[in-house]
């Protein structure tokens, strides 16, 4: 499969199999993510991965982040407490900040979407279903995360990546993809 047509059949896929993934393949995930481009290698990225008895808090912490975020709607509180519930693997992405510098802080935040986006596609080729959350249950800007993954000052959460095997009915029932054509969205200089 060229990477052409791996970057044309990305998914975001929220809805996994109740089952672990290995170690392996979340190390695999993980090794693919430090080889993306960065400014004057300064790699960084840092990566915090939660299963197991630390994912029982996190979805605690979720569901409070949900009931206060969005006290009126009972419904995409369940919705996305079930997608945090059903998803065996989070690794919460953060990139490095540098003091006194505000475009080497962006640069390593660009930086650190490259390292997410090539852990998405090797996702791909490990058989996992991934999608990048940047809101809501992804708890991103909610100090309760970072008090959790104990993350030391002079770091950013740029995302928390959600990790599984995917549900096989649910990848039936998603939509064919569709893009806008580069054509009308590029300016010829």
């Amino acid at each position: 499969m060229t990477i052409i047509s791996q970057l044309k059949e990305r998914r975001a896929v929220r809805d996994h199999e109740p089952r672990e993934v290995e170690q392996e393949k979340i190390e695999q995930l993980l090794e693919a993510a430090t080889w993306a481009p960065n400014d004057r290698m300064r790699e960084p990225w840092s990566f915090y991965v939660i299963q197991g008895e630390a994912k029982k808090k996190y979805e605690e912490l979720a569901e409070a982040y949900l009931k206060e975020r969005f006290p009126t709607k009972p419904h995409l509180v369940e919705s996305s407490l079930k997608a945090v519930k059903n998803t065996p693997v989070h690794i919460v992405v953060t990139a490095d900040t540098v003091e006194g510098d505000e475009e080497a802080t962006e640069d390593n935040k660009y930086a650190v979407s490259c390292a997410i986006h090539s852990m998405w596609l090797a996702a791909k080729e490990l058989g996992l279903g991934f999608v990048w959350r940047t809101r809501g249950v992804g708890l991103v800007r909610d100090e309760r995360l970072y008090e959790f993954i104990g993350m030391p000052a002079g770091k950013v959460v740029v995302g928390n990546v959600f990790l599984g095997y995917p549900n096989e009915e649910s990848l039936t029932k998603m939509k064919e993809p569709a893009r806008t054509s580069f054509t009308e969205k590029t300016t010829w200089l």
